[in-house]
């Protein structure tokens, strides 16, 4: 629904419509949902102490293997490291590609990756995305969260994914 607030600058006006058409994705198929519930257990693990927002990230492989990662939280905050980019650290070391990640938090409320973190998920293509959004479990393609993702040159994101 677009605001009609003939007040607002048109540039507020064109942000407001834009969240008006964000992504609604799907709903999540059984396989799906699991590994949402289990990013939310992975996620009561996290270390928050300043925050108390405990996240959580179980990630599939190519191979179907399961990769974990939680928040880790420090005194000096951009120090700290989301738990999707925790979990696709552990993939790639274990020498796996990410086909899908499920976020969540501790509590089950709400919770969409961060730009940061989908920006490292657009190295690997269109990576599927779990996670609550609007109050419910939703499905979504990379693409459809982060619709320009930054790259140096249009030849440099043909290396992508390899």
């Amino acid at each position: 629904m677009a605001h009609t607030d003939d007040r607002l600058r048109p540039e507020v006006r064109a942000a407001a419509d834009r969240v008006a058409a964000a992504p609604a994705g799907r709903a999540p198929e059984p396989g799906e949902r699991l590994l949402w519930q289990e990013a939310r257990a992975a996620a009561r693990r996290a270390y928050a102490p300043y925050s108390g927002f405990k996240v959580g990230a179980a990630l599939i492989g190519a191979s179907g293997r399961t990769h974990l990662g939680v928040n880790v939280e420090n005194q000096s905050y951009p120090a700290g490291m989301c738990a999707e980019r925790v979990a696709l650290g552990a993939a790639v070391t274990a020498g796996e590609r990410p086909s899908a990640v499920a976020v969540a938090t501790a509590d089950g409320r709400d919770a969409v990756p961060c730009g940061l973190c989908l920006q490292a998920f657009s190295e690997f293509g269109d990576v599927t995305i779990v996670c609550r959004h609007g109050g419910e479990v939703r499905v979504f393609a990379l693409r459809e969260l982060l619709t320009t993702p930054f790259a140096v040159s249009p030849d440099a994101a043909e290396g992508r994914a390899r």
